[in-house]
C-alpha cells in the first residue's frame, strides 16, 4: 500500500511541476512556432503514457499484493494484450513523430528569397561572411585558411572580392526577412543554436550544413555553441542582434570586404616613431614596460593583438569601467591617434623594438598551476606564445603584474563586461575559475616558467 501510494503521489507531483514550473521554453523570436508546437505535442504523450503507465503500476501493486492463501496465476501470453500493446505504442510514435516529419519537410525547404550568409566555427569563436553587391559568397577552400584569410576565401575568385568579413562573435540580421544560414567548421564538430529562434544545426568538418528562419522580433540573442567542441566549449558563445533594415546595413559597411583586408597597408614604422613619444613616456623607449607607471611590456606583443586593444581604448570598449583606473589613462592616450593608420603606424614601430623579457616578479608557483593553465594552452598556446587565430595573446615574456591585474579586472567583471567588448567576456568566463587572487598569482608565476 505505501509502495502504491508512493507512486501516485509521484505523478501528481511531476505533473503539479510541468504545469506550475517556471522553467519552460524561451519566449520565441522566429517564425518556428511549430517546432514549439511539436514540443507541446511530445510532452502531451510521453505525460499520458507517463501517468497511465504510473497510476497502472501503482493499481497493480495493491490490486496483486501478496495475501496468505492466494496463489499468482501464471499466463505466459496474451495475444490480445499484446495487440493492444503494440497498437497503442504505435499510434503513440506516429503521433509523436509524424508532425515533426513535416516540420522537417518546411527546415529543408528554404525559401527562395532567403538572404544567404555564412557562419564559421572554430574553437572556440564565432565569425560571420555575407555577401557583397554582386550577392554571391565567393567560393572557400581549407588550404587558403590563414591569419590574414580565417575565412579561407579562394583569392582568384571574383565573387568573393567583395564578401563581407565579420570577425567578431556578433551577429546581425535584419527583422521580418527569411536569411538561409551557411555552417562551416574549420577543426571540429560544433553546433550553431538559437534557443529563441529555436534553431539547432551542426557544423561539420569538411561540410556545408545549412538552417533558414526568419527573426520576428528586435532584440539580442544568445548564440549558443551546444556541441562538446573542447576545453572551451562552454565560452564559445555569440550574440545575435535582430534590427531594422537600415540599421543592419549600417552595420554590415561598417566591416570590410575581402579585398580590402587582403590589402591592408602595412603601418610606416618612421612614421610611428614620432608617434610612440607619446607611449614612451609610459611603457618606456624601448616599450619594456614600467610597473611604477602600471604600464606592461608592449614589444613582442602580435601586432594585431596591440591594433586591437588601441581600437578598444578609441572607441571606449576598454577603459570606461569605473574601476579600472588604469584603463581610464590609457584611453585618452588612444585617443591622440588620429585614425587607423596612426595605430597601424605605432604598431609598426613597436615591432622594430627589441623583444628583451620582461622583469620576473613572481616565481614560486602552487602546485595546481599547471592544471589551471590547462584551459588557458587551449588559445594561448603550450607555451603561452599566442595564437591570432584563436584571439589569444602572447603571455610567455610579458609582464607578469600586468596579467595578474587582468585576470583579476576579467574576474570581477571590471574588464570584459562592457557592451561594445567582443572579445573579453569569453576571457572573463574563463578567469571566472580562479579561486582568488592568490591563484592568478599562482598561474601567473606558472607561465613566467615559458622560454
Amino acid at each position: 500500500m505505501v509502495i502504491a501510494i508512493a507512486i501516485v503521489l509521484l505523478v501528481v507531483g511531476s505533473v503539479m511541476f510541468h504545469i506550475m514550473s517556471p522553467w519552460y521554453l524561451t519566449p520565441i523570436a522566429s517564425n518556428w512556432s511549430t517546432i514549439d508546437d511539436t514540443i507541446a505535442l511530445t510532452f502531451w504523450v510521453t505525460g499520458f503514457v507517463f501517468v497511465a503507465v504510473n497510476l497502472f503500476m501503482a493499481y497493480c501493486v495493491m490490486r496483486y499484493r501478496h495475501r496468505k492463501g492466494i496463489k499468482a496465476d501464471y499466463e505466459p501470453e496474451n495475444k490480445k494484450l499484446e495487440g493492444w500493446l503494440v497498437g497503442l505504442t504505435s499510434v503513440g510514435i506516429v503521433g509523436m513523430l509524424a508532425p515533426g516529419l513535416f516540420v522537417y519537410a518546411r527546415i529543408v525547404d528554404v525559401p527562395k528569397d532567403a538572404a544567404v550568409f555564412e557562419v564559421m566555427a572554430k574553437q572556440w569563436h564565432w565569425g560571420f561572411r555575407f555577401p557583397g553587391k554582386d550577392g554571391v559568397l565567393g567560393t572557400v577552400d581549407a588550404r587558403f585558411v590563414s591569419d590574414k584569410n580565417p575565412f579561407g576565401i579562394n583569392p582568384d575568385d571574383r565573387f568573393g572580392q567583395d564578401d563581407v568579413l565579420i570577425t567578431s562573435p556578433e551577429l546581425h540580421l535584419p527583422i521580418g526577412k527569411p536569411v538561409k544560414a551557411l555552417l562551416r567548421s574549420i577543426d571540429v564538430l560544433h553546433d550553431f543554436a538559437v534557443p529563441q529562434f529555436r534553431v539547432k544545426m551542426d557544423l561539420v568538418p569538411g561540410l556545408v550544413t545549412h538552417t533558414w528562419f526568419t527573426p520576428t522580433r528586435t532584440g539580442k540573442f544568445d548564440l549558443l555553441c551546444e556541441q562538446l567542441c573542447g576545453v572551451g566549449h562552454y565560452v564559445m558563445r555569440g550574440k545575435v542582434v535582430v534590427e531594422e533594415e537600415q540599421a543592419f546595413q549600417e552595420w554590415v559597411n561598417g566591416y570590410p570586404t575581402f579585398a580590402q583586408s587582403i590589402a591592408q597597408v602595412a603601418g610606416d614604422a618612421e612614421a610611428g616613431k614620432s608617434l610612440f613619444a607619446v607611449c614612451a613616456a609610459c611603457h618606456g623607449a624601448q616599450a619594456e614596460g614600467n610597473p611604477a607607471m602600471n604600464a606592461p611590456k608592449l614589444s613582442g606583443q602580435g601586432d594585431w593583438y596591440l591594433k586591437r586593444q588601441l581600437v578598444s581604448f578609441k572607441h571606449g570598449a576598454r577603459g570606461t569601467h569605473e574601476n579600472d583606473v588604469y584603463g581610464k589613462q590609457m584611453a585618452p592616450m588612444a585617443a591622440t591617434l588620429a585614425d587607423d593608420a596612426a595605430m597601424n603606424d605605432v604598431v609598426a614601430y613597436i615591432k622594430t623594438l627589441p623583444d628583451n623579457r620582461a622583469p620576473v616578479t613572481l616565481k614560486d608557483y602552487g602546485a595546481s598551476s599547471k592544471n589551471l593553465y590547462a584551459t588557458c594552452e587551449a588559445c594561448h598556446g603550450a607555451d603561452g606564445q599566442g595564437i591570432q587565430a584563436m584571439n589569444a595573446p602572447r603571455l610567455a615574456g610579458m609582464s607578469d603584474w600586468y596579467m595578474v591585474t587582468q585576470l583579476k579586472n576579467f574576474k570581477h567583471r571590471i574588464r570584459g563586461a562592457g557592451p561594445d567588448d567582443r572579445y573579453g567576456p569569453q576571457m572573463a568566463t574563463v578567469a571566472a575559475v580562479l579561486a582568488d587572487d592568490q591563484a592568478a598569482k599562482d598561474l601567473v608565476a606558472y607561465i613566467n616558467t615559458f622560454k
